[in-house]
This record gives structure tokens, sequence and C-alpha cells, in this order.
């Protein structure tokens, strides 16, 4: 029964900052890992940016020092802050959170957040 809430995507023009925000729904227990993947058209979903429960991270080469990636582990969401946003970072971006209980491993999604860069 958990979901995962995706906001924050949109229209921006290049050098513009967006803030995208997942939240889970439901009760949540045993997640160590969050992270944001996107998926541009005709290209394979790739990881843009990943945060752990010792809130280490780690990013793909063409968004480090143009994105941050953060967690509010209260609140049990993942944020990603995007600042001089390029025309080649227009994907649609999705959450991930990552972990396991005694009974089986989690993996889940959100539903995906349009994001376009464009002038």
């Amino acid at each position: 029964q958990v979901q995962l809430v995706e906001s924050g995507g949109g229209l921006v023009q290049p050098g513009g900052s967006l803030r995208l925000s997942c939240a889970a729904s439901g009760s949540i227990f045993g997640i160590n890992a969050m992270g944001w993947y996107r998926q541009a058209p005709g290209e394979q979903r790739e990881l843009v940016a990943s945060i752990t429960s010792g809130s280490r991270t780690n990013y793909a080469d063409s968004v480090k020092g143009r994105f941050t990636i953060s967690r509010d582990n209260a609140k049990n969401t993942v944020y990603l802050q995007m600042n001089s946003l390029k025309p080649e970072d227009t994907a649609v971006y999705y959450c991930n959170f990552r972990g396991a209980t005694p009974w089986r491993r989690l993996d889940y999604w959100g539903q995906g957040t349009q994001v376009t860069v464009s002038s």
C-alpha cells in the first residue's frame, strides 16, 4: 500500500531551477536508499542521484555541481534540487526507494514527473 507521490516538475528556461519532491504515503519501513532516475525520449532510464540511509550521496557526472539530492526521514521524503538546468536535462524524472524487510526486498517507484528545459 506504499505509494510514492512526486511533484515539482514543469517547464523552465535554460539556467533556471526546479525542486522535485517525492513523498511516500502509507506505512513505510526498511528503506535504506533513495534515488532519482530520468528517462528522455528514445533513451534508457538512467540514475541521476542517490542518497543512502547514512546520507552518502552519488551523482551522475552530467549533473555534478548542479543537482543536489537530500532526504527528510521524518517525512519519508526525498528531494532533488536542480540548478543551472540545461535542455539536455529534459526528461521524465522518477523517484525510487529501496531497502529490505525480514520478509521481502523493497523497490518502490514514483509515477514520474516531466521536466522540460527550453527557451
